[in-house]
């Protein structure tokens, strides 16, 4: 069903010149202008119901072929720079390193998916022979190939080609399974074919145990823990046992909330602000376990009543009525509250200093570094800043300096420390937005600034200026 639409946008030629980035741009435009004049005049496709539900599943099938384009070129560039640095003296250990990071800047994702893109790339191709078949064909999607990859990781290579001979020789069959459905299979049959390799999985998995936090809509976060079976469902019955207890005792609250309110209540040592301000008594406050929130926000919003937004350091932008209410609601608390100035440059509304009276210099700093950049400053990667770095090394001559620092994940921090890899202030220093411009073993080049705490009337990007130059 997709060979007429590539045929129609491939150009002519051999596969790798029909690969190349110019000619990949040509199928693009090919069919962006289709869509636009499909746009412009409803029904200017010229097709009836069923050739648009079939267009549909061809795009849907080329989407799967794409991505398995991507995967295969991804192991190529594995292999070629595996290849170029082993030739040039670069020890084993560090042959694979930063490659994930260069296959996250070409998808415009983050570097960890970039890393598991390349891991399934690299992986399928020699392992998973009947699954990268049928997503080569455009039967599967890069996600369920991924599920098949996941489930069978633990397997000897012997079994794991014949569990994905069982579940992907059939095409067909394969193509109309469900993500869950596939999962449960692929896991069932795992078990089948090693039993003690899939204990022996779950038994490391309980190490990976972790609570992470992730921003959602209207100022709230999902906050989520990966916990053992036992431990995980023992937390969730305690919480329903409280709210099985609040509804028979009349309380106005739905389950969700009553659950919700339990957890911040056992977890902190104060009641939820939805308990508090259901209860509206003035009973003592219990004292603070000392949590500090990296709370960033205009004089004009705190004290002059502004619209501006605020920053909630592990969050993101906040409202000003909302930053307002937290900040009043730790001074009812009787708990402590450091104020420290930040300066903003007029223009661009990026910080551009810290007062640094009230600590050491070099912890100053680097909270001013982490309040600036606020996440990883890496392109499309969404992560906590965990390492304060020099763009420009130490040991190169790089200065412990605003303009010389930048925010990262540890998994960033690492990636540039790569053979290849080179960073470095991109112009002038605060004036110019604490641009930092990273150069990738390709030769291509990122720039990044810092994003604004206000309003900013600058026209240049806030973060990204990715330059495909190499």
């Amino acid at each position: 069903m997709i060979e007429p639409l590539v045929s129609l946008l491939s150009p002519a030629g051999t596969p790798g010149e029909r690969l190349r980035a110019d000619a990949v741009g040509a199928w693009a435009a090919d069919l962006s202008t289709a869509v636009t004049a499909s746009n412009d005049d409803p029904g200017g496709s010229g097709l009836n119901a069923p050739e648009l539900v079939d267009a549909i599943r061809a795009l849907e099938e080329l989407s799967c072929v794409v991505s398995a384009a991507q995967a295969s070129l991804s192991a190529e560039l594995d292999i070629q720079m595996r290849a170029e640095r082993e030739a040039h003296g670069v020890p084993a250990d560090r042959h694979g390193q930063g490659i994930g990071a260069q296959v996250a800047h070409a998808r415009r994702e983050s570097p960890h998916r970039g890393s598991r893109h390349l891991g399934l790339a690299t992986i399928i191709q020699r392992e998973l022979p009947h699954t990268w078949a049928a997503w080569r064909a455009g039967r599967i999607t890069e996600w369920k190939a991924t599920i098949i990859a996941r489930e069978t990781s633990c397997l000897s290579l012997p079994e794991r080609q014949a569990v994905d001979a069982m579940i992907a020789e059939d095409p067909d069959q394969l193509e109309g399974r469900g993500d869950q459905e596939l999962a449960g299979l692929v896991r069932s049959l795992a078990e089948q074919a090693d039993p003690a390799a899939v204990v022996a999985r779950r038994r490391n998995a309980e190490a990976d145990r972790r609570v992470s936090i992730r921003p959602a809509p209207d100022t709230m976060v999902w906050l989520s823990a990966l916990l053992p079976v036992a431990e995980g469902v023992s937390v969730w019955a305690t919480l329903s046992r409280a709210a099985d207890t609040a509804t028979s005792s009349g309380d106005p609250r739905t389950r969700g909330q009553v659950m919700a309110d339990a957890l911040v209540q056992s977890v902190t040592s104060h009641p939820a602000p939805d308990v508090a301000a259901a209860e509206g008594d003035d009973q003592e406050s219990t004292a603070s376990p000392g949590v500090q929130l990296g709370l960033v926000m205009t004089d004009r919003a705190l004290f002059a009543g502004s619209d501006e937004p605020a920053h909630l350091d592990g969050y993101g932008p906040i409202p000003a009525e909302l930053a307002r209410e937290i900040v009043t609601g730790t001074l009812t608390r009787d708990e402590f509250v450091w104020v420290r100035r930040l300066f903003t440059h007029p223009t661009t509304g990026e910080l551009i200093a810290a007062d640094a009276r009230t600590r050491r210099f070099r912890g100053s700093l680097s909270r001013f570094i982490r309040l600036r950049d606020r996440i990883c400053r890496t392109p499309w990667c969404d992560a906590a800043i965990r390492h304060v770095d020099h763009a420009v090394d130490h040991g190169l001559g790089g200065a412990t300096s605003q303009d010389n620092g930048q925010g990262t994940c540890e998994a960033c921090n690492y990636a540039k420390q790569a053979p290849g890899w080179s960073a470095g202030p991109a112009l002038g220093g605060p004036e110019d937005g604490h641009a930092l411009r990273t150069t990738l073993p390709t030769g291509h080049s990122y720039t990044t600034r810092p994003p604004p705490l206000g309003p900013r009337t600058d026209p240049r990007p806030l973060r990204i200026d990715y330059a495909l130059t190499g």
